[in-house]
């Protein structure tokens, strides 16, 4: 009883439901919700406190950031469900928040994407410089061991390097990537490689515009550490993978360079096993081998996946 009433007592007022409503979408920091809410950054704090005591709220402290999100388990989390599905769904304000949301989105895939289109020709080199490109390399080809998949999709392609590695281990291959200009490398790549059996097509990777289960291998590779979502793309990539295929994420570990967030863009600071573990058990996939690469600065980890195939894993 204490629990619930504590619960109620934290989202009766009107700014936190509004917050409540903007956080079940996924994370955001509180610079971003303070101009989802127009309200200033200590009012948002407040509140957000009171609702993190209270169980409604998860809070992420990442580096210099903090994510907030809808609490994804227990008592909280449930009210906080049914409080979302009794506010009304054509209330103005609540349809203002949504649409300051979308812009939010849009001017952080705008960010990433400038990124993206800036340094395109360079993007190989630059990732060598944070780990060594051989070691990952062959990480990659070793998860997928004597696999001979009849079709792969890579994720967040970029120079297509992933399916050039690949491309004599698959029948055939695409490589999806929302940038123009990191496609028009990827096909110069392929074609300077006569790897025909593998394309590129423009898309985004959390709405693949591809069929369910109609790949037998996914690639996720130093793509999640951009993503707003990185548990919706996990999820994306498991709607498309068929029955005993194979998932493989390459990423970085948690670190603290922030220079990587200030300066290339990046959105998470790595990701530890037990919160990639907690993806892939949400989409119902069953975590395999993990490899830890450390660098430098900087640990690269592969993390594999299969998906259960007549009650039995991949």
């Amino acid at each position: 009883m204490d629990t619930l009433l504590t619960g109620l007592r934290a989202a009766a007022e009107p700014t936190r439901l509004r917050l409540l409503h903007v956080l079940a979408e996924g994370d955001l920091t509180v610079t971003e919700l303070t101009r989802i809410l127009g309200q200033s950054q200590p009012r948002v704090s407040r509140h957000l406190k009171l609702m993190c005591d209270a169980g409604l709220v998860d809070r992420f402290p990442e580096g210099a950031w903090v994510f907030h999100r809808l609490a994804a388990r227990g008592a909280g989390a449930a009210l906080a469900h049914h409080l979302l599905d009794l506010l009304p769904s054509d209330d103005p304000i609540l349809a203002l928040d949504r649409q300051r949301l979308t812009e939010t989105r849009t001017a952080r895939a705008e960010k990433a994407q400038s990124y993206f289109s800036a340094n395109a020709s360079r993007w190989d080199r630059m990732r060598s410089l944070h780990v060594d490109e051989a070691e990952v390399e062959a990480a990659l080809l070793a998860a997928f061991g004597d696999r001979h998949p009849h079709e792969l999709v890579d994720l967040g392609t970029g120079t297509g390097r992933v399916l050039e590695l690949l491309a004599s281990r698959v029948d055939h291959a695409v490589g999806i990537d929302m940038s123009r200009e990191m496609l028009a490398v990827a096909r110069a790549n392929l074609d300077r490689a006569a790897l025909s059996h593998c394309m590129v097509r423009q898309g985004d990777i959390t709405q693949l515009p591809l069929p369910d289960l109609s790949a037998d291998a996914v690639t996720i590779h130093q793509v999640l550490h951009y993503a707003a979502e990185p548990a919706r793309v996990v999820a994306e990539a498991a709607r498309i993978l068929a029955p005993g295929g194979l998932m493989v994420i390459v990423d970085f570990a948690p670190h603290e360079l922030e220079v990587l967030r200030d300066q290339h863009a990046h959105r998470r600071l790595g990701f530890s096993d037990s919160e990639v573990a907690g993806w892939l058990a949400a989409a119902n996939l069953e975590p395999g081998l993990i490899t830890h690469l450390p660098g430098q600065s900087l640990t690269v980890t592969v993390w594999t996946a299969g998906k259960h195939h007549r009650g039995v894993s991949a």
